[in-house]
């Protein structure tokens, strides 16, 4: 079973991605509100996919992709953000991300980008 999580600061952005996670995907979801939770999601196991934004308060999304390719943590990692400037999508991808899907995100979006990147 895929362990999936999604880490962002607001419950409203979470819930909205998990809606969209396809079915079969959405039985175990660990839901972070901060990179830091993310970083501990990923160590423990809880994060075969993460679904990660940039602007989050504590530790923000590049400070998870930098620590994560550090620590060589293997969680495949899809970003979600209403941060979609080239430079900054540009960045996300050479510090590791599988994808980069801007805000809001739709279940056909993310699972054409899932589809993509080989997770689906």
């Amino acid at each position: 079973m895929m362990k999936i999580t999604v880490c962002d600061d607001s419950l409203m952005s979470r819930k909205s991605v998990i809606r969209a996670l396809p079915e079969h995907w959405s039985d175990e979801v660990t839901q972070c509100k901060h990179g830091l939770e993310a970083m501990e999601a990923c160590r423990s196991g809880q994060a075969d996919v993460l679904f990660l934004d940039l602007t989050m308060p504590i530790m923000d999304g590049l400070e998870v992709l930098e620590r994560l390719q550090k620590e060589q943590l293997t969680s495949a990692v899809i970003v979600i953000s209403a941060d979609f400037q080239p430079e900054v999508q540009s960045k996300v991808l050479s510090l590791g991300a599988l994808a980069f899907i801007s805000k809001p995100v739709s279940r056909e979006k993310l699972t054409d980008t899932l589809i993509q990147v080989g997770l689906l």
